[in-house]
């Protein structure tokens, strides 16, 4: 048990450096002795997704639902996993997985209602999905808003994702604006810097954001 635990670890401590290969060698060592070994598993798909291997990536994260299906990580992993499986397979076949991309998604939040990557992911599914084949702008606001009462930075974030994609720019300014007066993380700032920068085309704006972050970033340090 001891000598698992040191090599699972070292597998560990070398995903962390992006060292992939490495790692999955030694995770693979690690479940040929223990085929349930949940977390060597996990981090298999997680290196197999990074390697854009969706085959296998959806295999692992299929033996994690089967070992342990009342997880919601696993669902939102495997849905995500087939999700980019059916982005690079032509459209007929892509149409026959969305289903099942959508209803791990929805398991995954079923099995934790707070569960904010599984919305994230079904909002960018029904933003980007055609009309025709069950893409639908009030459904992702629906997730978005559902986002809100969860947490409000994702929610104001994800609103503003939605009216950048459909062009709705001035929308999605005071969607990120709000985002920042909860916080002043990165992610938000970074927002609004990138929608005046490459679809306002206002480089000052973007700059003055960036600038802004960077000051309130020292004055917490002193």
């Amino acid at each position: 048990m001891m000598w698992s635990q040191s090599n699972f670890e070292k597998a560990e401590k070398l995903f962390q450096e992006q060292k992939y290969e490495q790692a999955q060698k030694m995770f693979e060592s690690l479940i040929s002795s223990n085929p349930s070994d949940l977390k060597s598993i996990e981090y298999l798909g997680d290196i197999a997704g990074q390697n854009q291997s969706w085959d296998k990536a959806i295999a692992y994260y299929k033996k994690l639902k089967s070992l342990k299906p009342l997880e919601a990580n696993y669902y939102y992993k495997y849905g995500g996993a087939l999700g980019m499986k059916a982005k690079d397979a032509n459209k007929f076949k892509a149409l026959g997985m969305i289903d099942e991309v959508k209803g791990s998604f929805e398991k995954a939040i079923t099995l934790n209602p707070k569960h904010i990557e599984a919305r994230w992911a079904l909002i960018e599914l029904y933003i980007q999905l055609p009309g025709i084949i069950g893409g639908s702008e009030s459904k992702a606001i629906k997730y978005s808003n559902e986002l809100l009462q969860i947490s409000a930075v994702d929610g104001y974030l994800s609103r503003g994702h939605i009216d950048e994609y459909f062009k709705r720019y001035e929308a999605a300014e005071k969607q990120y604006k709000k985002a920042i007066s909860l916080t002043d993380s990165k992610t938000s700032y970074n927002k609004l810097a990138n929608l005046y920068k490459n679809k306002m085309r206002t480089p000052e704006k973007a700059k003055s954001v960036l600038e802004s972050y960077n000051d309130k970033k020292n004055q917490s340090r002193m």
